[in-house]
């Protein structure tokens, strides 16, 4: 049994899996989500700092849910994130399109690379003499 303290309130709780939240905190957590969603359907071009004052959520929540793909911005909103690679401007998730295209690109190199050939084994010349020799008394 794993038992660990809530990162919101600092209560302890049986930890299985996920964020380290108690179930209080994630339920709270997961409808401030539904307002903030609402908000954002009403308010498409809303900036991101006024979705956080209006909802009572931090940037930074949003900025994870936005990298999570659970939310998502309208093109006219002028939300963007920066790519992890790159640096670049992006709407949702963590790499820019060319980014992904390239990680997946390596993956796919690496995944397919042939393995190392074996060291060959190679035979002595010296048959006779390689071998243990032992004394007649």
């Amino acid at each position: 049994m794993d038992v660990r303290n809530c990162r919101s309130c600092g209560r302890l709780f049986n930890y299985l899996a996920g964020p380290q939240m108690c179930e209080g905190c994630k339920g709270a957590l997961e409808e401030k989500f539904q307002v903030v969603k609402e908000f954002v359907r009403e308010n498409r071009s809303a900036p991101i700092n006024d979705v956080s004052e209006q909802c009572d959520v931090s940037v930074k929540q949003l900025k994870q849910w936005v990298r999570e793909e659970r939310l998502i911005f309208s093109e006219d909103s002028g939300v963007f994130l920066q790519c992890e690679m790159c640096g670049g401007p992006i709407r949702m998730g963590r790499f820019c399109e060319s980014c992904k295209n390239k990680l997946q690109g390596d993956l796919r190199s690496a995944y397919s690379a042939p393995a190392p050939a074996e060291p060959e084994v190679t035979k002595s010349k010296n048959k006779g003499k390689d071998r243990m020799r032992f004394l007649d008394k």
